[in-house]
């Protein structure tokens, strides 16, 4: 044998040894990198540099579950695992990623958790109560921390990127609530203190009806919702906003106040559409004979509707052609009535209407002669009746007798 190759077997000898050192040296607990060399079985193989193979089984890859090895690692990747168990004879090394990932994680979730930082995470899976997201240890985002509005069925996010803040940290507990909420709520209010301080009262908006109440519609104007009360949906009376407009129907709408204090806005459906006004003046003319429906009635007289946001009023002196004391007396509200047009003035939105103009006036009675008065008696000067005297004498006698003594001690 030469000299060379002796040398070459020495060499040889001196690396196989320090490999087999190294590698008796590992023990459970110790940190080593290698790189993904197969994935099989949904479990991930890695070369190590030592005299066989390590693994990687599927619940040591990722701190949630997860269903494919593929989700966690690819082949070629580098990673940084921990020793879990060491079994030379039946050269079986096994390996974690989840725990070299989980003493990474603690120590940048507690910065983010100290910043607010927000970042991105992928939904891993969707439990009871909300998702599940792998931010190096189980992440949770609570139902209610998912979105700004409710939300009945979360199958759909699985998979989802979503950017969150750290909203609660236990790592004695292995803790982490996420809040994707939190940071669309701050990002809400952002866009909406910047929508608002370009308002003005007056523009009008192309917008969208988000939901609706008893008392009103919200409109989205570019991210922000205003309030349309239910008295501005339309020129005519609604009961309720459902009889006007519908969820997500594009309206255009007309703004009537801005409080940017307390951030709220006023809107108008009607204000940006025609008003019964400014078509009036092309439906009626001074004599029409117009029909109409009594909607208000006052101690002088009733307001009767024309046409659907014009209202004329018949003064009392107008309703009939006899003398009445209250407009009860002869109508009612919700009446259907004919009624002339007197004057008209759109200008100032005022209509006189007759509804007595618009009916026969009653035939009146020939006036009857005037009796004659009956002659004035003459005065009487004798009852015949002996026993009675009426004459002056006899009262004057009467009197004086009765009351002579009285009139004495007066004097």
């Amino acid at each position: 044998m030469s000299e060379e190759t002796n040398v070459q077997e020495s060499v040889a000898e001196e690396v196989s040894q320090d490999a087999l050192d190294n590698f008796v040296s590992l023990k459970k607990g110790d940190s080593v990198k290698g790189t993904i060399v197969k994935i099989e079985d949904n479990q991930a193989y890695v070369s190590l540099g030592y005299k066989y193979d390590g693994v990687i089984p599927i619940r040591e890859l990722s701190a949630v579950q997860i269903e494919n090895a593929t989700d966690a690692v690819q082949i070629g990747q580098e990673v940084e695992l921990k020793v879990v168990s060491i079994d030379d004879e039946k050269e079986k090394l096994v390996l974690s990623k989840r725990l070299v990932d989980g003493e990474k994680a603690w120590e940048v979730l507690e910065q983010r958790f100290e910043s607010g930082e927000v970042f991105e995470v992928a939904v891993a899976d969707v439990v009871k109560g909300g998702l599940v997201a792998d931010v190096g240890v189980r992440g949770f985002i609570p139902a209610s921390m998912v979105e700004r509005h409710f939300v009945e069925d979360f199958s759909d996010y699985k998979g989802r990127t979503l950017r969150v803040k750290v909203k609660e940290i236990d790592r004695e507990n292995n803790k982490v609530i996420l809040s994707q909420k939190e940071v669309l709520d701050a990002e809400f209010e952002q866009s909406k203190k910047q929508v608002i301080a370009s308002l003005e009262v007056g523009q009008e908006l192309e917008g969208t009806v988000q939901r609706l109440t008893p008392f009103g519609a919200f409109v989205d104007i570019g991210g922000i919702d205003g309030l349309v009360h239910v008295s501005e949906l339309s020129w005519q009376h609604v009961a309720h906003p459902k009889d006007v407009v519908a969820e997500g129907q594009a309206v255009r709408v007309k703004v009537l106040k801005v409080d940017p204090a307390a951030g709220k806005i006023s809107l108008s459906l009607k204000a940006a559409q025609p008003g019964p006004w400014d078509t009036a003046g092309a439906q009626f003319a001074i004599g029409d004979i117009v029909t109409g429906t009594v909607r208000r009635i006052v101690p002088f007289g009733a307001f009767v509707e024309i046409a659907p946001g014009v209202e004329g009023l018949v003064h009392i002196s107008q309703i009939a052609h006899r003398h009445i004391a209250t407009p009860n007396e002869v109508l009612q509200e919700g009446q259907e009535v004919q009624a002339k047009v007197l004057d008209f003035n759109p200008a100032d939105k005022r209509v006189s209407l007759s509804i007595k103009e618009t009916e026969e006036a009653p035939e009146q009675a020939a006036p009857s002669a005037r009796p004659e008065r009956a002659p004035r008696a003459q005065k009487i000067e004798k009852i015949d009746n002996p026993n009675v005297s009426l004459s002056n004498e006899s009262m004057s006698y009467s009197l004086a007798e009765r009351f002579g003594d009285k009139l004495k001690n007066l004097k």
